[in-house]
């Protein structure tokens, strides 16, 4: 029970912990010490901040003065002959403190010495904890250094049988660069290489790194070499959680570690120049998302020295079988601890041999990751105008980085032969056209699009589908490769109905106007079938899963042609707006009807054949400081971004314009935010709301997303079908939750299936004023949101088998409605660390 009870306190406190508002700044003692009789100076008097190795003596005036960073509330003065006395002091202060000691009678008495009841290691802890903020990098006013990264991956537990396999007989050359020193034997595949200068400010906070220059096997892509900088790998050890594979890992310097850790003093002595503290941890329970191994600690200023640590056996982590890093931290100037040396090591397995002789080997890879850091500057501010823009990392390759021999000259280590052999390995294998095909392979499964030369035909799921409307659906579609091009791109697809009997196509092309700064353009010309009010994560309406896994047919379709131009424009990282001006004609299939009263003699109900509108919009998305990696059109966010990411789109429909029927404005923000809780998970949030201003027809309304499939849609509503809530004005609400096994790991006999618990809440509020009636009626089981919110809520298990996540999902209101349920079961696919 009391474990229990500490394990809580220490959750509380570590999601409560947050960075100190007020960087450490140095404090300032100077003054006098007098005899308090005779008002004589008094020299060698002894002055030490309490609870610290911090202090002096006094000159030979009596005079003294301290400047640290390692400040205590109160200092102690002290000399042989006078009472001792304590003395307040205001922390990160400039102060004088004059002192007048009074001469003592000497009088011996009994001293008794009794052994501690704590662990030792607990109060050289405490002292860490204690001194974090001054320990912390980013005490100081500004700092730069040369960074230097590499980054390796291995193919490892290469075994005899391995390499005789038919698969790889055209690549055997590769094979004699098999390092087997290791307890793996294994074969560098990759490496890359960056060097860089990183700056920065504390007040106002601004951080910078230049690219100066980067070395990859393989790869050319400037997206690339920014991730391949310092800041985007980079991990500090002073926070209280680590994130690692997305992954929340309590630090063992944690504000509330003792609630996670075992602690141990094992050693004390001379680490370089300092003396040092060893103390090794451990995890307290098994599963724990923390860490094994040990730290020296240097004895003055309780700052880490060194620290060697590794993911705990059994940890909640999948297809990572190791994860060792190994940190070095040097005194670079007076009273200033950085990190110098930073290595990492991860053992990803993917499969395991099936060979007769090495059935328990599992085929893998080595991440390997070194990083040093040399030419410290400290506290030497730069002009405001070297930190200006927001652009944290700039990729400002040095011409000279294209030749071997500055890589010579800059490296801060040189490479090791086998090192040395991996970029003409790589080079050579992209010239066998078996290597070619196997990277297609994956490629084709990864993107759904098969490149034949200056093509890519697909994406091959949506070759197949079928409907109630169209029947059994066959498409053919491509577009240009890189190949091709890397500025321009052209898409194209034809598909068939065969109970509508029609044809269907569509042709696009997007392409750089400028690469630096974005712009891109967009035009698209389709004729095709859509869901109307399907969430932007749903499963395309020709995806064969899409057709497969439905719980209710999919009846209510709409014929949409439409033209669509547009021109995006990024202003600096994380900024975008794009204009868009799109032309659409709307017409009902299926169960849908297009149905409207008119007021004649005697009112009557006529059928509108089609919806046309005319549409300029703005779309503007803020994502300050996202990290992402860049194919040659398209992005991908990477990492965990602590800024919210806000959305904004305004639309403006004109009327008569080529027939356009209707005149409206739409407004819709949304905010996402993803919250890392350390010790209890991590958190995503999202906020939504708009309101369409004029008198419109439901398709062109608000139609809230539903789902109608059995697979989990994270963007939709489960338990809600398509069409079911329309309204012209909108709240909406989502907040789902990870806890990454906090409960289950504690469970013996569930802790070996490393299953997580997830939780979900979504809700949505709104309204439909009466008069967009005027324009189309609703049809049965159409409804406004009339009685207040709709709400569902689901518990759920993720990481079952590694890839799968099963929800059951609660509908909260609305239960009296036609082909709904008060309680589904959903899954979808989920690969995950």
């Amino acid at each position: 029970m009391m474990a229990s009870v500490r394990w809580f306190v220490g959750s509380i406190l570590l999601c409560g912990a947050f960075p100190a508002l007020i960087h450490a700044q140095t404090t300032k003692v100077s003054g006098v010490v007098t005899d308090a009789t005779t008002g004589e100076t008094l020299p060698f008097v002894n002055i030490a901040f309490v609870d610290s190795r911090i202090g002096t003596t006094t000159d030979i005036l009596g005079q003294y003065g301290i400047d640290t960073y390692y400040a205590t509330d109160s200092i102690r003065v002290s000399s042989v002959g006078y009472v001792s006395r304590a003395l307040p002091v205001r922390k990160d202060k400039a102060q004088v403190i004059n002192i007048a000691l009074a001469p003592s009678k000497v009088q011996l008495t009994e001293v008794v010495i009794k052994p501690s009841d704590e662990n030792p290691a607990f109060a050289i802890l405490r002292r860490v904890v204690q001194n974090k903020p001054v320990n912390n990098r980013e005490k100081l006013e500004a700092y730069e250094y040369d960074a230097y990264n590499k980054i390796e991956f291995d193919l490892n537990n290469i075994t005899e049988e391995f390499t005789q396999k038919k698969l790889f007989k055209p690549f055997a050359f590769i094979f004699d660069n098999i390092d087997s020193t290791d307890a793996k034997p294994y074969l560098p595949i990759f490496m890359t290489e960056s060097i860089s200068e990183v700056y920065y400010r504390q007040k106002p906070k601004a951080q910078r790194e230049y690219i100066r220059g980067t070395k990859v096997s393989g790869i050319e892509n400037e997206s690339v070499s920014q991730f391949m900088g310092d800041m985007y790998q980079n991990v500090n050890i002073y926070d209280n959680y680590l994130v690692v594979f997305g992954k929340n890992f309590i630090s063992p310097i944690a504000d509330g570690g003792r609630a996670f850790y075992d602690y141990f003093l094992t050693d004390s002595n001379f680490v370089g120049n300092h003396w040092c503290y060893k103390l090794e941890f451990k995890p307290k329970r098994p599963q724990e998302l923390a860490f094994k191994g040990e730290m020296w600690i240097n004895d003055t200023t309780y700052a880490v020295h060194r620290i060697e640590a590794g993911i705990a056996e059994g940890a909640n982590l999948n297809f990572v079988q190791g994860f060792w890093v190994k940190q070095q931290y040097d005194l670079v100037a007076d009273e200033v601890w950085m990190l110098t040396r930073d290595e990492l090591v991860v053992d990803l397995n993917v499969i395991k041999d099936t060979g007769e002789r090495n059935k328990n080997a599992v085929q893998g890879f080595y991440g390997r990751r070194t990083a040093t850091y040399r030419d410290f500057v400290i506290n030497q501010l730069k002009d405001d105008a070297f930190y200006a823009g927001v652009d944290q990392v700039v990729v400002e390759i040095d011409p000279l980085s294209l030749g071997a021999d500055y890589w010579d000259t800059q490296r801060h280590e040189q490479l090791s032969a086998k090192e040395l052999a991996i970029y003409e390995m790589v080079d050579t294998m992209k010239t066998i056209p078996r290597f070619r095909t196997y990277v297609d392979i994956v490629s084709t499964i990864v993107t759904g699009y098969y490149e034949r030369g200056k093509v890519e035909l697909g994406p091959y799921f949506t070759t197949v589908s079928f409907n109630p409307v169209e029947g059994m659906r066959l498409r053919l579609g491509g577009r240009t490769s890189n190949s091709f091009s890397t500025w321009v791109e052209f898409e194209g697809y034809s598909a068939y109905g065969f109970l509508d009997e029609r044809f269907k196509f569509g042709l696009a092309t997007r392409g750089f106007i400028s690469k630096e700064p974005r712009l891109l353009y967009r035009a698209s010309y389709k004729h095709d079938v859509e869901q109307l009010g399907q969430s932007v994560n749903a499963f395309r309406n020709d995806n064969l899963l899409g057709s497969v896994f439905r719980r209710n047919p999919n009846t209510k379709l709409t014929d949409v042609e439409e033209w669509n131009v547009s021109l995006e424009r990024e202003w600096f990282a994380g900024f975008t707006n794009e204009v868009m001006v799109r032309y659409r004609t709307l017409q009902a299939l299926g169960e849908l009807a297009y149905e409207k009263v008119v007021f004649d003699e005697v009112p009557r109900l006529t059928t509108v054949g089609s919806i046309r509108t005319a549409e300029l919009s703005l779309n503007t998305r803020f994502a300050y400081r996202e990290k992402y990696v860049s194919g040659e059109f398209d992005r991908v966010s990477v990492g965990f971004n602590k800024f919210p990411t806000l959305e904004l789109h305004l639309a403006y429909g004109a009327p008569d314009i080529l027939e356009s029927d209707y005149e409206y404005t739409k407004v819709v923000g949304r905010i996402y935010k993803r919250w890392q809780l350390g010790a209890v998970g991590w958190t995503r949030t999202t906020v939504e709301g708009g309101r369409i201003y004029g008198t419109l027809p439901y398709p062109l309304l608000i139609i809230h997303s539903g789902n109608e499939t059995f697979y989990l849609d994270d963007a939709a509503f489960n338990t809600m079908n398509f069409f079911e809530f329309i309204s012209d004005r909108y709240v909406q609400v989502t907040a789902e939750h990870h806890f990454e096994g906090l409960f289950l790991n504690r469970i013996p006999l569930m802790r070996r299936l490393k299953w997580r618990e997830v939780a979900t809440f979504k809700a949505v509020a709104g309204d439909l004023d009466g008069k967009h009636g005027q324009e189309l009626l609703l049809l049965e089981d159409m409804y406004s949101l009339y009685n207040g919110p709709f709400m569902e809520a689901s518990a759920g298990v993720e990481n079952i088998l590694k890839v799968l996540r099963f929800d059951v999902i609660w509908r909260l209101r609305y239960n009296d409605h036609a082909n709904t349920a008060p309680f589904a079961l959903r899954a979808k696919l989920f690969f995950n660390f």
